[in-house]
């Protein structure tokens, strides 16, 4: 089926928008990746020792993304006004592996300025709508300037065999109110459409590091400004630094680190093991044994080189590393020192924890508006009190096991009545929504097992009135509740 001419203009608009910043995005997933082209060698020097020696490779933009990325946890979607997690959103999140996917949408947005998210109907299961991540490598956003709304999106992918051919390339258009599916066949055709009629474009960009305007750029990219930043702009020229000196002191090493002989009045015909066997030059040097016969030969050894300074080289860039990147001086291996207390390690993380709850604030609207699209296409309106859902991500400071339960349990205990509930004590111990309804029935066992118990339990926290403990003294001390502590 043939598209309209405006779908057809449109997909090629978005073509040639999305060609013109793929070799920027393909660079950055270079660096992540650890394939990016060696800086600042000598191009002559580089094909001299290129048969012989590999560039040296530090990945430190992945340990940058990575810092942050594992700090992104999400553990569920709650509903205005519910005490629990809300169980339909999560059964479709599990469904569609979204566990896995949020984590590379993150690595994505992190290192490639954004990713996508995109929701469809599953035809199968129309109670389970799919939730797919994307790559900004191929989808592109055309954003309204005015609304911050998507207007179109074009998803590109090309179908390769093992041995790198093309097999074919397809495409995605969303639009407002639907999906067109498209194969290339000299042009782009029409093979499938979705007429969900939802009246918003049904993908939802994780921007990183958003802003207003670069007064750096061209004008060709003021357009796509508020597509995000790289966490790996400010890493990069320091990466291309220090993959120069590792590799360089693999090159000395080679060279010069194996202190060099000279032999005065001597051709290379004259080396012989003890045998009387020819040796080649580098294995006179080499080897133990070594006959020259001739009285005349005079040696002569020149200093191995020193290769600390390209250590001491190392540990500066790291440390401007560790200031650029929020990162505490251990991740980085040039700091050993055990930290005094867990309260002494977690300042060290300060920085770092601050930058990820940052991005998990960005983080909440987007995957809240994620979420309003897969209950639109279930029960086919907006529910209004979408607007106030909440996206729980863990904690992205690393507490003690020990200190993150006594939080937890003094949080519950406090006299005369709690400041958290049991069940969101028993979530700030990380506990899954799983365990918590098995401790849940477990207490509503022990309550019928034990209705005076229950009672107690009730009037020491404070939820029976201000009524005193049994035989008029003071009220009972909170027990500390299955799960805790």
């Amino acid at each position: 089926m043939a598209l309209s001419q405006e779908e057809s203009a449109l997909i090629n608009q978005l073509s040639m928008r999305h060609d013109q910043e793929i070799p920027e995005l393909e660079l950055l997933d270079r660096y992540y990746e650890g394939t990016q082209p060696l800086s600042y060698m000598h191009p002559e020097i580089y094909r001299e020792v290129a048969d012989r020696i590999k560039p040296v490779i530090v990945f430190w933009p992945q340990l940058v993304v990575g810092s942050r990325e594992e700090r992104l946890d999400i553990e569920g979607f709650r509903m205005p006004g519910d005490e629990a997690a809300d169980k339909e959103l999560w059964r479709i999140w599990q469904a569609n592996d979204m566990v896995e996917g949020s984590s590379m949408a993150h690595v994505d947005s992190l290192v490639m300025r954004r990713s996508y998210v995109c929701v469809g109907t599953n035809e199968d299961d129309p109670a389970t709508p799919l939730i797919t991540v994307e790559s900004p490598l191929e989808l592109y956003a055309d954003i309204d300037p005015r609304t911050r709304k998507i207007r179109a999106a074009l998803r590109r992918v090309n179908d390769v065999d093992p041995s790198g051919a093309i097999g074919g390339r397809a495409a995605t258009l969303y639009l407002p109110n639907e999906t067109i599916w498209c194969e290339w066949d000299g042009g782009w055709k029409e093979t499938a459409r979705d007429v969900h009629g939802v009246g918003e474009v049904l993908v939802t960009p994780l921007v990183n590091r958003q802003r207003l305007r670069g007064a750096t750029r061209t004008p060709r990219n003021l357009a796509v400004e508020r597509l995000g930043r790289s966490e790996l702009d400010p890493i990069i020229p320091l990466s291309d630094a220090v993959c120069k000196l590792a590799t360089d002191m693999m090159v000395s090493a080679e060279f010069v680190a194996i202190p060099l002989r000279a032999l005065f009045g001597v051709g290379p015909d004259a080396f012989q093991d003890e045998q009387g066997n020819p040796m080649s030059a580098l294995k006179a040097m080499l080897g133990r044994m070594l006959t020259i016969p001739d009285e005349d030969v005079k040696a002569f050894e020149f200093a191995a080189a020193q290769l600390a300074n390209f250590g001491a080289g190392i540990r500066e860039l790291a440390q401007m590393v560790s200031a650029v990147g929020a990162l505490p001086p251990d991740y980085l291996g040039y700091s050993s020192n055990n930290p005094a207390s867990a309260e002494a390690g977690r300042v060290a993380e300060t920085r770092l924890i601050k930058r990820c709850e940052r991005i998990i604030e960005a983080r909440k609207p987007n995957w809240r508006r994620v979420q309003r699209h897969v209950m639109r296409l279930k029960d086919g309106k907006f529910d209004p009190d979408l607007v106030l859902l909440e996206t729980d991500f863990r904690d992205p400071s690393t507490p003690t096991v020990a200190a993150a339960a006594d939080a937890a349990v003094k949080l519950y205990s406090t006299q005369p009545r709690p400041i958290v509930p049991l069940r969101q004590t028993r979530e700030d111990l990380r506990y899954t929504p799983g365990q918590i309804e098995r401790m849940e029935a477990e207490d509503d066992k022990a309550a019928a097992a034990d209705p005076m118990r229950e009672i107690v339990n009730q009037m020491g926290a404070g939820r029976i009135g201000d009524q005193p403990a049994p035989n008029g003294g003071p009220p009972a001390r909170e027990p500390v509740p299955a799960g805790v502590g």
